[in-house]
């Protein structure tokens, strides 16, 4: 028996030594904070030396969070929390890697005991940037349930969908959309456990707080192949409604090492802030993963709105020293004065989502002396490029293909293309499919099938290589629309429109703004009835409707009525000629 205990803590930490492997750590000059890498020496060799065994069996919790959770212990890890939350109020909670793991597994019996999940069972989770949201991130990993989470924008009939099409038997939110659930729940004959994060009770729920008072901290972590399904994000589509985009316990709890420790160049002294949606598959990337496998904090700020101020306010209070956010974000901070904030300890800060132009990167480093280290990814991979420290930068580039891939500009035949020559940004995946890529597209296989083309994985976007192996995004092939790190089919919105009586026909496409860096602008042909009617309270009365009807992120910013759509002689709509035209002018 003992020999077996053995085996397996020699396996565990096997495991949790591929992942957290540090190089020494440099003195960082005042003046020159952005220079040097924590845990490589150079690019060349980062890419040249990465190499990351694929275990049988890999489950994060078990082989990282609590590996990191016996360090703690064991005195070997610096004292920082691996969790801390604010939220703008004087509220604020910290957590070490031990009590991540008790509480973890509080909600981990709750999930198969009040709520009685097997392995497998899937769960969807929208919540705010609220600690729950962490727990529960965790506890679907100890249980082997299958995570999947949403935005807590999603309207009653997104959620319908997401529910439905996802067979999930299980919701956890908040009060404030519990209602919307309650309303479509006799139509999701899958759903049959609903968890509640509120200071009230609600009839037919299970409120959490109230049941982690009593729950047992004992709990035995399932044995998890490494490719099994771990969790699925939806992410949207030119046509159709968004699809379900499926992650094993490698493809993220061992891809991701790839980000952690080389793009964001974690250490456990780190403290690591990113701000993206809950929703979304970056803060599997930069809120869960990435920091952990490093061993460093996770630093989460509920901040219910964005409030510019409200950010430049935390970077200078607490000791943030990675900072990640969206294009928008940053172009939004340099717009606001900035002499008095000083953020004594931030020394790297990254950017992804959607391109970053070099106006705004260069205002950030006059006004912090840091450069802004851009990554390119999808929700389907980890890191497919990035700008890494050490290396120099070429701004409005994505920078160089991170270790975890071999990426390639190819033609519409599968072959490689010289340097300077625009084409397909993919990813080679045979003879040997790279770890760090989705599994599939749940219970799409055609969709799945459409990614491949020769050996290579087609991202969707277009771009080129220079000479000095650098790529730059050129456009997406397809018609989504990346607005402020929010990516937006035309199918949903355009849906949202033609509901509204006065939409005839509608057609989305994406368009220039300052601010945002693209915005969804909507061409709409009226009915007939409509023609007379003042446009601009029209307008006004359109744009509310897609509020209501999708989520509010998706409505269109600009609104331009027109007498017909350019279409095919098939009759499809040319969203390619509209969006042209909005872009030839910048």
């Amino acid at each position: 028996m003992l020999a077996c205990v053995t085996m397996k803590m020699l396996h565990h930490a096997k495991c949790f030594q591929r992942l957290t492997i540090f190089g020494s750590v440099r003195a960082l000059h005042k003046d020159n904070r952005r220079a040097t890498p924590q845990n490589f020496s150079n690019y060349e060799s980062m890419k040249q030396d990465f190499r990351l065994e694929i275990p049988e069996y890999f489950n994060f919790a078990k082989d990282v969070l609590d590996q990191w959770t016996n360090m703690e212990k064991a005195g070997k890890k610096p004292s920082n929390p691996a969790f801390w939350w604010i939220n703008g109020k004087g509220e604020e909670v910290r957590w070490s890697f031990e009590e991540l793991g008790s509480l973890s597994r509080k909600f981990a019996n709750i999930l198969s005991e009040a709520c009685s999940l097997q392995r497998g069972d899937r769960v969807i989770l929208i919540l705010p940037r609220v600690p729950e949201w962490w727990l529960a991130n965790v506890a679907c990993l100890r249980t082997g349930t299958v995570l999947i989470p949403g935005t807590t924008q999603l309207t009653q009939k997104d959620i319908l969908y997401r529910l439905q099409s996802s067979k999930a038997n299980c919701i956890i939110t908040n009060d404030v959309l519990a209602p919307a659930v309650d309303a479509i729940a006799p139509k999701c004959e899958n759903l049959h456990s609903k968890l509640i994060v509120s200071e009230n009770s609600r009839e037919g729920w299970g409120n959490l707080k109230e049941m982690m008072k009593c729950a047992s901290d004992s709990h035995t972590c399932v044995k998890t192949k490494h490719n099994e399904i771990m969790a699925m994000f939806f992410t949207s589509g030119t046509s159709g409604y968004p699809k379900m985009t499926a992650h094993t316990h490698s493809s993220f709890g061992l891809g991701l090492s790839v980000n952690g420790r080389f793009w964001l160049d974690l250490t456990p002294s780190d403290v690591m802030w990113n701000t993206s949606d809950t929703g979304w598959a970056k803060s599997a990337w930069s809120s869960v993963f990435s920091p952990w496998i490093q061993g460093a904090c996770v630093f989460a700020h509920h901040l219910p709105r964005f409030e510019p101020t409200s950010v430049l306010q935390t970077l200078s209070k607490y000791p943030i020293t990675v900072f990640c956010s969206a294009a928008t974000v940053y172009r939004m901070l340099v717009q606001n004065d900035m002499a008095s904030y000083k953020f004594k300890s931030l020394k790297h800060c990254v950017s992804a989502g959607e391109p970053i132009t070099p106006d705004v990167t260069e205002k950030w480093r006059n006004k912090t002396g840091l450069d802004i280290y851009e990554g390119y990814g999808q929700t389907e991979t980890v890191l497919i490029c990035g700008n890494f420290k050490g290396m120099k930068i070429k701004p409005g580039s994505m920078g160089k293909p991170s270790p975890a891939f071999d990426v390639k500009i190819v033609d519409v035949n599968g072959n490689v293309l010289p340097p300077g020559q625009e084409g397909d940004i993919g990813i080679q995946v045979l003879p040997n499919r790279p770890f760090g890529l989705f599994a599939h597209y749940a219970d799409d296989p055609s969709k799945t099938a459409s990614t491949l083309r020769g050996n290579f994985y087609i991202t969707g976007d277009r771009g080129y290589m220079d000479e000095d192996g650098y790529f730059w995004f050129v456009a997406r092939s397809d018609d989504i629309i990346l607005s402020s790190g929010y990516r937006i089919g035309p199918f949903e919105v355009e849906n949202a429109l033609n509901e509204h009586p006065s939409v005839a026909e509608s057609a989305v496409v994406s368009s220039p703004d300052p601010i945002r860096g693209e915005v969804v602008k909507a061409f709409i042909v009226l009915n007939p009835d409509y023609k007379s009617h003042d446009q601009e309270q029209l307008i006004k009365e359109i744009q509310e409707h897609v509020k209501k009807t999708t989520a509010p992120y998706k409505y269109p910013r600009k609104v331009e009525f027109i007498q017909e759509l350019p279409k095919t002689i098939s009759g499809k709509t040319k969203r390619n000629e509209l969006r042209k035209k909005e872009w030839k002018t910048i």
